[in-house]
């Protein structure tokens, strides 16, 4: 019997006439852009962006048949400690990365060059699933997740904002234990400090609105280097899509300023961490308008440059202050009861929990929810939305998200009551000796967390949980068995 491409995932998707529209229109996107080559790319479990560039003239024949990539890219083509490939061995077969048109978008430090974000099917060769989702791909799951979550709420969807953190560094003279600085001092909000990186930060702000971010607000914060540049809200996916965006930006910029663009959740002990605090909304009702962030054509599909600014918010209560309404404290409920597993996506690695460790310094560590606490993982941070606050700069944002849906998807069916706020410092509650619930405080307490959570798995599904775990386990089990320089200043000449 013949192969039906029809009755697959890549069948039913490649035969949406919108993608066929969309198609068309990047090639007229391609020919007045004047573009040469486009990086086809994907995100992997950890958040990386890999992929391939190919000419451009080649676009309607990738756009429909896709590029073939290596299974194990998804887990960062990396081994383990013992020196085995994540999940997958040097001969497992091909997944077709499909481009998704509308993320199509010129880059603007070389504007021969354009990228699209791809979604990942298993190869229509593969014995088991051919031309069927690759759930591995935490990014075509969210696309997935969003839809699903609309349809069992009547149109109700997430719409989110980020505040990507990160620490701009340059190399020190002397080296040293840790041989990088900041490049600006620990004051924050300071607008000197601000002035002395400003070739970086506006350098950012305009490839970023080049590329469809709507830059709002920007300001240096209390750690070295430490600089926060916010982007307006938008869809969950959409939103998702900016912050990879944003880090292959600063990753250039930095490049081209022999800097480090670091989103290690925590290079300095007593500073605050680089947090990616996640406020959260839900929405009915759709308005997508284009923001114009550039002048003139477009350098990039109009999708690039659509944000969904209509509709109603009904987790604002505006009768009742700062208390949500029912349905946006079910949603809390939700987040709350999961609040473990998704600490284990949102702190994502070994790194992740000293910034929990180092308390008093901005980060959350209670299990709990407030009215404008930052000690609580969950604040209400303004009557029209929530913050989901253990979640640093290296997370994966596709996989947080769609952990996110679901806990809130639980929380609104099963109508939980997340109880009243915290309205105590949870720190000082702690260090009383007071009960007060607590998040994980290492990535294994995360994991196991996530191990006991059959809600939020569902948001990891195929061999996405196993690959994650088995990564984030060898992660733990290296930090195990490395030496590090705390071992050897407190223990090296100790004794007698």
């Amino acid at each position: 019997m013949a192969f039906d491409i029809s009755a697959t995932d890549i069948g039913r998707d490649l035969a949406d006439p919108i993608r066929e529209e969309r198609i068309e229109r990047v090639r007229a996107k391609i020919d007045q852009l004047g573009i040469k080559y486009i990086y086809y790319q994907y995100v992997t479990i950890t958040g990386r962006v890999l992929g391939k560039a190919v000419p451009a003239r080649h676009w309607e024949r990738n756009a429909r048949k896709g590029i073939q990539t290596w299974l194990g890219g998804i887990t960062n083509v990396a081994a383990d400690m013992h020196g085995n490939l994540y999940g997958f061995s040097a001969n497992a077969g091909e997944s077709l990365a499909m481009p998704d048109p509308e993320t199509f978008v010129q880059l603007p430090w070389d504007k021969r060059m354009a990228r699209v974000f791809c979604t990942l099917y298993h190869g229509l060769e593969d014995a088991h699933s051919p031309g069927m989702y690759f759930t591995a791909d935490a990014r075509g799951n969210l696309k997935r997740f969003e839809r699903e979550f609309r349809d069992a709420h009547d149109g109700l969807h997430l719409r989110l904002g980020l505040e990507p953190e990160m620490a701009w560094l340059r190399k020190t003279e002397d080296g040293g234990i840790f041989p990088y600085e900041g490049i600006t001092k620990t004051y924050a909000y300071h607008i000197g400090q601000f002035e002395g990186a400003r070739d970086v930060w506006t350098q950012v702000m305009e490839y970023a609105e080049a590329m469809g971010l709507d830059m709002v607000q920007s300001d240096v914060e209390d750690a070295p280097g430490q600089i926060e540049l916010n982007y307006s809200f938008d869809d969950a996916l959409k939103t998702c899509d900016r912050l990879t965006t944003y880090r292959q930006i600063a990753n250039e910029v930095a490049r081209q300023h022999g800097l480090v663009a670091c989103f290690m959740a925590k290079p300095f002990m007593g500073a605050p961490a680089m947090g990616c605090h996640h406020n959260c909304s839900l929405w009915r009702g759709d308005d997508y308008q284009v923001v114009r962030t550039v002048d003139g054509e477009l350098p990039g599909m109009e999708e690039m440059f659509t944000y969904n600014r209509g509709g109603v918010n009904e987790f604002e209560n505006k009768e009742d202050g700062w208390i949500p309404t029912e349905l946006g404290r079910h949603a809390l409920g939700g987040a709350l009861k999961h609040i473990g597993a998704l600490t284990a996506l949102g702190a994502s690695t070994v790194n992740s929990y000293r910034r929990f460790a180092d308390v008093g310094l901005w980060a959350p560590i209670g299990a709990n929810w407030g009215l404008q606490n930052r000690s609580c993982t969950i604040r209400i941070s303004s009557p029209d939305r929530f913050e989901f606050r253990a979640v640093d700069s290296m997370v994966n944002p596709y996989l947080f998200c769609s952990a996110l849906l679901k806990a809130i998807d639980e929380g609104i069916r099963e109508k939980i009551d997340p109880g009243a706020p915290e309205d105590r410092n949870v720190v000082e509650v702690m260090q009383s000796g007071e009960d007060v619930k607590l998040i994980p405080m290492t990535l294994k307490e995360a994991l196991d967390a996530l191990a006991e959570d059959d809600i939020i798995r569902e948001a990891m599904p195929g061999r996405l949980y196993e690959l994650y775990d088995l990564m984030k386990r060898d992660e733990w089990q290296r930090f195990l068995k490395e030496v590090t320089n705390w071992d050897v200043e407190r223990y090296l000449d100790c004794l007698p």
